[in-house]
C-alpha cells in the first residue's frame, strides 16, 4: 500500500514508503495517480454533501491527515481458475473507497435490497463505494457496501483473449481507501438528522475514525492482543 497526502505527525500509521527496486517511476506514478483519485474522492464528498443539504466541507474537512492508502491489485488469471476468490464477500471500512477500471471483470456488488449485480465500470469513469466509517458519520443513512471479487466464466473468456493477442494476464484493480483523520469524532453528525432514524442512528454513537478502524479489525482477527 502506498500511502497518499500527509499524517498527522502523531498518528500511528507513519510508516516508511517502500519503493521496488525493479520500478525506479513507482513513487512518481502512484503519487500522481493517487492524487488524481483523492482529488476525486473530494469532489465526489462535496457533492454528495450538497445533496444531503449540508455544507460541502461536511466530510471534505475530516479527511485532511486522513491514513488514504493507494492499494493496487494483482492476480494471476493463468494460476488461477474459474471459482477463485480474489476478495471474499466484505465491505470496507474507508470513507469512501475508489477504483479505475480493473483489466477484467470479476467486481460484483451488492444493493442495499441485497441484489448481487456484476460492476462494468466504464471507460474513463471511476467506481466509488462507501465504507463503514461513512455509515457511522451519516447515522446509517449511507450503508458500508458489500463486494467481492471473484474468478468468473466471463473472467477466463478475457483471459484467452488476451493470451491469443499476446496481452497481459494479470488481473489488476487501482484502488484506494480513503479516510478522516483518526481522530474524527464520526458519531452521527447532527446536521444530518432528517436523514437517519435517531433511533438506529445510537448504535453508530461515540466512536473516532480509529476507534471503527480496530473494531472492525478486531473482528477480523487481525488485531493482536
Amino acid at each position: 500500500m502506498w500511502k497518499i497526502g500527509e499524517r498527522p505527525a502523531e498518528s500511528s500509521d507513519n510508516f516508511p514508503q517502500v519503493i521496488p527496486a525493479d520500478f525506479p517511476e513507482w513513487e512518481e506514478k502512484m503519487n500522481k495517480w493517487g492524487s488524481k483519485l483523492l482529488d476525486a474522492v473530494f469532489q465526489v464528498a462535496e457533492m454528495t454533501a450538497i445533496g444531503m443539504g449540508v455544507d460541502k466541507t461536511t466530510f471534505t474537512r475530516h479527511m485532511d491527515g486522513g491514513a488514504h492508502l493507494l492499494a493496487p491489485t494483482g492476480s494471476d488469471l493463468v494460476q488461477n481458475d474459474v471459482g477463485a476468490i480474489f476478495a471474499g464477500f466484505h465491505y470496507d471500512i474507508a470513507f469512501l473507497t475508489i477504483h479505475g477500471k480493473a483489466r477484467y471483470p470479476g467486481l460484483y456488488v451488492w444493493t442495499r435490497d441485497n441484489k448481487r449485480i456484476q460492476v462494468k465500470v466504464p471507460e474513463g469513469c471511476l467506481l466509488l463505494q462507501s465504507g463503514k466509517t461513512f455509515e457511522h458519520i451519516t447515522g446509517g443513512y449511507i450503508h458500508a457496501g458489500f463486494h467481492e471479487v471473484i474468478y468468473t466464466d466471463e473472467t477466463k473468456a478475457a483471459r484467452d483473449r488476451a493470451l491469443e493477442e499476446g496481452r497481459s494476464t494479470w488481473r489488476v484493480s487501482s484502488t484506494m481507501f480513503t479516510h478522516f483523520r483518526y481522530n474524527v469524532n464520526c458519531s452521527p453528525l447532527p446536521e444530518l438528522c432528517h436523514l437517519y432514524n435517531q433511533e438506529d442512528a445510537k448504535q453508530y454513537a461515540g466512536m473516532t475514525a480509529f476507534d471503527i478502524l480496530m473494531t472492525e479489525l478486531d473482528a477480523t482477527n487481525m488485531v493482536s492482543h
